[in-house]
């Protein structure tokens, strides 16, 4: 691995993790996962139609649609930057710190929980169920008010994992190209890997496949959790003891990572039964009530993902200050 990639891609990070603290997801702007979706979504109507409604032929359709968007997430920023490059490095350096920047959800993520908390605060529910709809897949319509403040949190610290530790992972081994190719399995994986009737086959191969992509940042994402609710005052020793017995209790292999950190840390019980789509859903508990879940715990979780965003973006730099000299020579 050459040293100048391992360089312009730490310093890309860095600047477009700022950019994004500060600005967000302005309303309006055009993001990439939108396009991703319209993409998805249009090729499940072409694949749909073209196979029967068997098990075998969803599968494979499914698997169809996870290498073509897998293949055009990829190698179309790969070449639009190519391009960039023979045209003009500044520019080319531009826009990938600008596409970094709209692939990180660090401000988004923590605006949404507040969002939340902010009609919890205001005793509007019929709100708050709404605010949290944009950010859980499960059903909100019958949610009460410790339903919605147990959702915003279970989505801030679930997502915390695939919206922040991931792509900046991604980012730093192989840059936007590969960055942007884990967006598009984490959208697919949003859009079509649900366990229900309709996505049982079609969307597993998405399901399975961000699995894999999510293994390692899950559990890096966990460790930086623990590491915050320390350095915020919340209770990082609950939160590495709650971590390691109930991480494994969810169907998923990463999301009870998070989940059970922050959990831990808060002090609270996350998890349990929830509606997908009229569907029933059995989930484990994570966590054990030694306090009353409140409205304000939102802002206590936001805090810790500010805090462990930060302590991932150090980690990164530690880790290229210390391997400069073995990647340069390699």
């Amino acid at each position: 691995m050459n040293i100048d990639i391992i360089n312009i891609n730490i310093i890309i990070i860095t600047l477009g993790f700022a950019l994004d603290l500060a600005l967000g997801d302005p309303e309006g702007w055009p993001h990439p996962v939108i396009v991703m979706g319209r993409i998805i979504s249009r090729l499940e109507k072409i694949l749909r139609g073209k196979f029967n409604k068997n098990p075998g032929y969803e599968f494979i359709s499914g698997v169809i649609l996870v290498l073509i968007v897998i293949f055009l997430c990829f190698f179309t920023p790969l070449l639009i930057l190519y391009a960039a490059d023979k045209i003009n490095k500044n520019f080319s350096f531009l826009l990938r710190v600008y596409w970094t920047w709209r692939i990180l959800a660090i401000k988004n993520m923590a605006d949404e929980g507040k969002r939340v908390y902010n009609k919890l605060n205001q005793n509007d529910l019929l709100s708050a169920r709404k605010a949290v709809s944009r950010i859980v897949g499960r059903d909100t319509e019958n949610l009460d008010c410790a339903g919605v403040t147990r959702a915003a949190i279970e989505s801030i610290s679930e997502n915390f994992t695939d919206g922040i530790i991931a792509p900046m992972f991604y980012l730093f081994l192989g840059g936007v190209p590969l960055a942007m190719a884990f967006k598009a399995i984490s959208t697919m994986d949003s859009m079509i890997g649900y366990r229900t009737e309709k996505y049982h086959y079609f969307g597993r191969a998405a399901a399975k496949l961000d699995d894999a992509a999510n293994y390692i940042p899950a559990r890096i994402a966990a460790l930086c959790w623990i590491c915050a609710a320390g350095v915020t005052g919340q209770d990082m020793k609950n939160a590495y003891k709650i971590w390691r017995r109930d991480a494994n209790k969810t169907d998923s292999p990463n999301a009870g990572q998070t989940e059970s950190a922050c959990a831990g840390a808060l002090g609270i019980r996350l998890g349990g039964p929830a509606v997908y789509f009229g569907e029933y859903h059995e989930k484990a508990y994570l966590g054990d009530d030694l306090k009353s879940i409140q409205a304000t715990d939102i802002l206590r979780a936001n805090r810790i993902l500010y805090a462990a965003s930060l302590i991932f973006l150090g980690v990164l730099w530690i880790i290229y200050f210390i391997f400069y000299d073995r990647i340069g020579k390699s």
